[in-house]
């Protein structure tokens, strides 16, 4: 199944969320991206050892709050880029009292969802 991190219906689970939000490394690799970046890029922007920071992208990506693009280049290689996938997270009560995560996410123009798309697909091959 592919997987869009943009979708409406992509709630993650709310400790998924909290867990990566508590998590001082993850905040510093949200705050370094403001455009687009590869693993090496975060380390070396956000001060945090490669091998973290991989740690730290799994973890932000299960909580839905980055996505990863697979950019082909023309040598053959491919490149993953990050990205927030997140205008706004809120905490609430719903009705039985219970806390419910809730994330806003940024519009994404069809050429993005497609990039998004084939990212997904390439995880699955």
């Amino acid at each position: 199944m592919v997987r869009d991190p943009f979708g409406d219906d992509d709630t993650p689970e709310l400790q998924a969320v909290l867990d990566a939000l508590d998590d001082p490394d993850c905040r510093a690799i949200i705050t370094e991206l403001d455009a687009p970046m590869t693993a090496s890029e975060l380390s070396d922007a956000a001060g945090v050892p490669l091998s973290t920071t991989y740690r730290k992208l799994d973890l932000l990506t299960e909580a839905s709050l980055l996505s990863e693009r697979t950019e082909i280049r023309s040598d053959g290689q491919h490149t993953t880029r990050y990205e927030v996938a997140f205008d706004d997270v809120r905490i609430a009560l719903d009705e039985e009292r219970s806390f419910d995560v809730g994330i806003t996410r940024p519009d994404r123009s069809p050429d993005e969802q497609l990039a998004a798309m084939w990212s997904e697909v390439r995880k699955e091959t």
